[in-house]
Formats: structure tokens, sequence, C-alpha cells
């Protein structure tokens, strides 16, 4: 299974999936501060292929104290537009995480989104667990979100390497919605990121 996962991420373009330390300066992290006014909420991110049906790739966004991606071994963020530690991105307004979504949904990839409303305490213990994981090693971001969702949900998600089986899993929770994005852009998803203007949102934020 390792090595299936490995393949899927390597042909999906997650450059940055070796363990890279990141750590942005408190200034920035705390200048991009998003706190999102709706419910705690946790939103598990899967890419699948679309021939196959094989995942690539996870991510969790956590809507706690305030909004981040917890996006492992994940190239979204190689031009380091947004404030990062350690594979977790701050600054997740609505903009971001819209292109977060269409940056990964692709002619050859579907996106399914995947949404839990949590308690307070569930989403403030998810957000210190993936605050506290570090840097995520290479092909491991089903096996290490699937490592913090099995830490707050004990017995009912258990730790895998398979995205698929990780959103199998998370569908099961009570309470979960789910869709799936599609998009028919080439397989050059960098479009997504030339169209985005971050200057702009880097305004937005220094306005609130």
């Amino acid at each position: 299974m390792r090595a299936v996962v490995l393949a899927a991420c390597a042909a999906m373009g997650l450059s940055g999936c070796a363990a890279e330390r990141v750590w942005a300066p408190d200034e920035e992290v705390a200048k991009a501060t998003y706190r999102h006014d709706g419910p705690p909420r946790l939103t598990l991110y899967t890419m699948l292929n679309n021939n196959s049906g094989a995942g690539a790739h996870t991510a969790l966004m956590v809507n706690g104290s305030q909004r981040v991606i917890f996006d492992p071994a994940g190239s979204f963020n190689k031009s380091r537009v947004l404030p990062e530690r350690n594979d977790v991105l701050y600054g997740i307004t609505p903009q971001v995480e819209d292109v977060y979504t269409r940056y990964h949904a692709r002619e050859t990839f579907r996106v399914k989104v995947q949404k839990l409303d949590v308690s307070p305490d569930v989403a403030r213990r998810t957000e210190q667990a993936v605050m506290s994981y570090g840097a995520v090693p290479q092909a491991m971001c089903a096996n290490s979100t699937s490592n913090i969702l099995a830490q707050v949900f004990p017995g009912r998600v258990n730790q895998t390497w398979s995205p698929r089986k990780l959103a199998d899993e998370f569908a099961q929770l009570p309470g979960v919605t789910e869709r799936v994005l599609r998009e028919y852009d080439s397989d050059d998803n960098s479009k997504v990121l030339d169209d985005w203007n971050p200057e702009r949102e880097r305004v937005a934020r220094a306005a609130n």
C-alpha cells in the first residue's frame, strides 16, 4: 500500500512531499490569522484519480480558534504565499479555501470535500494536534492525517496509508456531509495559482 500511495503522490505532482521544516515568524502568523464565523468544523479533502479512483492526497481544514489547513507533504504553498509552519497553512479565508480546492481539481483528479461540524473542544484538540504534528515526509499525507483523526475519534477512524480508506471511514461519522468538486483544466494546475492575486489577499488581511 505504501508503494501505491507513493506512486500516486508522485503522479499528482506533489513535489513538496519531502519533510521540509518550515516555520513562519510569529508576526506573519498573527497578521494572517483568520477567524471564520461559521461553526467549529473539520473539512477533509481527498484528491482522487479520475481514471483509477485511487487516492492521491489528503488534507484537513480545521475551523477552531482560527481557520487553518493541514496540508501534509502538499505543494499548494510552494511559493510561500501563505504563512506556514510545518505543513500547517494560516490565513484560510474563503478565497484561499476556494483556490485550494480548485488547485487540486483538474481533468485527471477530482476533490472529495467532507465536512463535519464538531464541538468547540473537538475543534480545539484537532487544531492543537495539527499544529504540533511537525513536518510530514513524502507520501505520508493520509498516514499523518489519519493519525490525528484516530486520536480525535478513537475506534471510529484508524490510521492508514490510504487517502480513500480514510475518506470512507470519515464518511461514517454521524453528521458528515459530502460533495465532489470536478474541473476540467489541464494537468498543469499552475494556472490556478497564476490567476490568484495573493497581493490582494494580503491587502485584505491587513485591512481587517
